[in-house]
C-alpha cells in the first residue's frame, strides 16, 4: 500500500462490511467475499500509482 489514507479507507470499508454482517444487515455470503471484491474494485488503494510493471520505462540498447 503506497498511501496511508487509501489503505485506511480500504481497511475501514472491509471492517464496515464485517460489522454490518454481524448485525445481519449484509448477507453472510456477500460479506464473505467483500474483501476480495473491494481489492479488485479499488486496485489503486493497494497497488498505488507507481509504474512497477515496467511499462513506463523504456530501455534503449
Amino acid at each position: 500500500m503506497k498511501t496511508p489514507r487509501s489503505a485506511l479507507l480500504l481497511a475501514a470499508a472491509m471492517i464496515g462490511v464485517a460489522v454490518l454482517a454481524v448485525f445481519d444487515m449484509v448477507p453472510e455470503k456477500i460479506a464473505q467475499f467483500a474483501p476480495l471484491t473491494l481489492l479488485a474494485a479499488f486496485p489503486q488503494a493497494w497497488l498505488g500509482r507507481s509504474h512497477a510493471c515496467g511499462r513506463a520505462s523504456r530501455v534503449e540498447g
